[in-house]
């Protein structure tokens, strides 16, 4: 299936921020963050990349918000790899998520 840059309408955004939640309150700020910045910019790849993200452990998934690590294998999609670069990127003025 190809992944196109089609909006994802409401009902759609909303499905996927209740996918998204999440054990560990750090990746829910993570997250939350990602949804007030492009909730409303969000395409069908986002959807793809960060669904496949949901599928991971908290821990492994911090890991990934935080650069520890790099997505390797399966996870090496350049879906993955935007939204992962999205959800990095900090709002000027935010508070640092995590010490």
């Amino acid at each position: 299936m190809t992944m196109t840059n089609t909006l994802l309408d409401e009902r759609e955004r909303d499905l996927l921020r209740w996918r998204c939640r999440r054990g560990l309150v750090e990746n829910d700020l993570f997250i939350a963050q990602f949804f007030a910045t492009y909730g409303d910019q969000l395409t069908r790849r986002h959807a793809s990349g960060l669904s496949a993200l949901m599928d991971l452990a908290d821990n492994d998934l911090m890991d990934l918000f935080l650069r520890r690590k790099e997505p390797e294998g399966e996870l090496d999609t350049q879906e993955i790899r935007e939204v992962l670069e999205l959800v990095r990127k900090r709002k000027p003025g935010s508070l640092p998520l995590v010490g």
